[in-house]
């Protein structure tokens, strides 16, 4: 049996991406998205929001890093990953991330310059190749609104 590990979280970007290079020389952004569920508790509508850190690699870390920022919507499709490591005090700690393998952003309302301006960089972002991620695996990014 295969085993799947597969996530689609809907979400607001909580801080800039922050993009930085490995010692090879590929692109790795880092950001954090808050997602938002609501449900019925007694005869009130409760909201619980949950936190998740998201990493994108090769072209679409770049893709990030530009159309990315604190407030902007977006929907990622890609994997978990966990992290594990002994800290300094000898205890255990383990991190789960979001590795991104798709990233779709919501439409932001702009003035008419600011519209037209942002048409003409998502219309050349449109279509990426993921270069490489930790699996190597080759992947595509789109580049559209929901």
């Amino acid at each position: 049996m295969n085993n799947l590990n597969s996530v689609l979280i809907e979400g607001n970007m909580v801080r800039d991406p922050l993009i930085r290079s490995t010692p090879k020389g590929i692109q790795v952004c880092n950001f954090s998205i808050a997602s938002n569920r609501f449900y019925r508790q007694d005869s009130n509508m409760e909201k619980e929001t949950g936190f998740f850190d998201v990493e994108a690699w090769g072209k679409l870390a770049n893709s990030c890093s530009i159309q990315g920022r604190k407030g902007r919507g977006v929907r990622v499709v890609g994997r978990l990953k966990q992290e594990r490591w002994t800290g300094v005090d000898g205890k255990s700690h383990n991190k789960i991330a979001i590795v991104a393998e798709h990233v779709e952003y919501r439409s932001d309302f702009k003035k008419t310059n600011e519209i037209a301006l942002e048409t003409d960089i998502l219309a050349e972002t449109a279509m990426f190749a993921h270069d490489s991620n930790a699996s190597g695996e080759a992947e595509e990014l789109k580049a559209v609104s929901f």
